[in-house]
């Protein structure tokens, strides 16, 4: 994931209680200005980082992070070797115009914990020297940006290597749109219609329900599957039952042998999950956005097969609980009861080209019935 430092000294001062309110709402990662006695109302949810000044005593701010101005060698020994020495709240700033500054801004990212960097040219060239120079470095890499707009470039050049951007914004509505921007985004998915061509009532097994820390719209599921080349989306239980509470943040997944499809064009196994797992959810529309697992649930319950057909021919299988209460997506996000499924239903779902290997694709000669 990346994240955002908000930087305070050039925010009117009209907008900046609101941007401070903002930014810890937001849950920014860090939060820039020159007056200790502000950072140190700040809690302690937030990287307070101070510039421009030494740091202060008895003030409550063992913690602080002060950032320091690199404008050549001398200043990058010093506080590498306070930093080697066991100093680790130590940012460097360096300001970028030539390629002296630019060697420097390198050398900066890779002995440092903490490197902003600022740029007095648009091209983003020198950005992705310094990504590449301190790829394998344990520090983290900052990019200031003089706007919102500039920053959501940056962030594009950020997708490998740098972590984070530092914005100085308008008002609190530019925190909210920084902290939108830099959410991992999932691309969309075709979803195709399958033609369901039996269920069958299997007996007792093992499901899984996932429960995770996001809310589901009501035409969102996740894609689950007993082989790797087809899914079914599975509705969340968002939408009323009449014998229990709605319980929007969960998926009654399926039997634990099951895929889940996820980020990157991975599966994993639902009895691979566990808190903290990323997971995907998945629209009606083909939709898709990162959400993490809260907790899983694995009980033994009858379970239902659910055996389906694409239009091109390949078969795709689902294993759920046998529960009226348990469901699927039909076309038009249609919400339907897998007990109430017969043969010629439709339901929603994807199918992928690839075989798998400890969940990534593969090209290999793979047969699963």
């Amino acid at each position: 994931m990346k994240f955002a430092w908000i930087d305070l000294r050039s925010v009117p001062a009209a907008h900046r209680e609101a941007v401070i309110d903002a930014a810890v709402h937001a849950r920014v990662d860090g939060i820039v200005g020159s007056d200790p006695e502000v950072l140190a109302t700040l809690p302690t949810t937030v990287k307070r980082i101070l510039i421009g000044a030494e740091r202060p005593e008895n003030q409550g701010l063992d913690d602080l992070i002060v950032l320091r101005e690199v404008t050549g060698n001398d200043q990058l020994n010093e506080l590498r070797s306070r930093h080697q020495a066991g100093e680790k709240d130590i940012a460097g700033l360096v300001n970028v115009t030539d390629d002296p500054t630019l060697t420097l801004a390198c050398d900066t990212a890779i002995a440092l914990p903490y490197t902003v960097v600022q740029f007095k040219d648009p091209t983003k060239i020198p950005l992705e020297i310094v990504i590449a120079a301190a790829d394998r470095a344990p520090g983290q890499l900052i990019c200031q940006a003089d706007n919102l707009e500039e920053a959501k470039v940056i962030i594009d050049v950020l997708e490998k290597g740098s972590e984070g951007v530092l914005l100085s914004p308008r008002n609190s509505n530019d925190v909210f749109e920084l902290v939108e921007a830099l959410r991992v985004k999932t691309p969309d998915l075709n979803l195709t219609t399958l033609t369901v061509d039996s269920i069958e009532h299997l007996g007792l097994g093992d499901r899984v329900c996932i429960d995770t820390t996001s809310h589901f719209e009501k035409d969102e599921g996740m894609l689950i599957g007993s082989y790797a080349h087809g899914y079914i989306l599975c509705v969340s239980e968002t939408h009323p039952l009449p014998y229990m509470p709605t319980r929007p943040f969960r998926i009654n997944a399926g039997a634990l042998h099951s895929y889940v499809f996820g980020q990157d064009n991975r599966t994993n196994y639902l009895s691979e999950l566990k808190a903290g797992s990323p997971v995907l959810a998945v629209g009606a529309d083909g939709r898709t956005r990162r959400i993490v697992v809260g907790r899983i649930k694995l009980e033994s319950r009858p379970l239902l097969s659910i055996k389906a057909t694409s239009p091109e021919g390949v078969e795709v299988n689902l294993i759920v609980q046998d529960d009226w209460h348990v469901r699927v997506l039909g076309p038009g996000a249609s919400v339907l009861n897998v007990t109430e499924l017969k043969q010629g239903d439709k339901v929603l779902g994807h199918v992928a080209t690839d075989k798998r290997h400890v969940g990534w694709p593969v090209g290999e000669f793979c047969v699963e019935k």
